[in-house]
């Protein structure tokens, strides 16, 4: 069975491309439980700060959060994290 932000992960580089003047969607799919572990949604892959914030987040930020999804995912399932990647959420 796929992980709840699977989809996610695959949306994603549509939601990148999409232009600066498109609107970035919530990545919340209705499965809202924290995982102590990483901080991070189990549905969405989000913090509770960005989640908070989603409303009011400029569409750049709303953006840099898309792209942190498929590294999140990555960790996510326990993957290997690249040194350049070290630090980064």
């Amino acid at each position: 069975m796929k992980p709840p932000w699977q989809r996610l992960v695959e949306r994603a580089p549509a939601i990148l491309a999409a232009g600066v003047d498109q609107p970035v969607p919530s990545p919340c799919n209705s499965i809202c439980r924290m995982d102590p572990v990483t901080g991070w949604c189990e549905g969405c892959l989000r913090d509770i700060d960005e989640i908070a914030a989603w409303a009011q987040l400029p569409q750049s930020r709303r953006r840099a959060v898309w792209a942190q999804l498929p590294e999140r995912a990555r960790r996510a399932r326990g993957e290997p994290v690249a040194p350049h990647q070290v630090g980064q959420s």
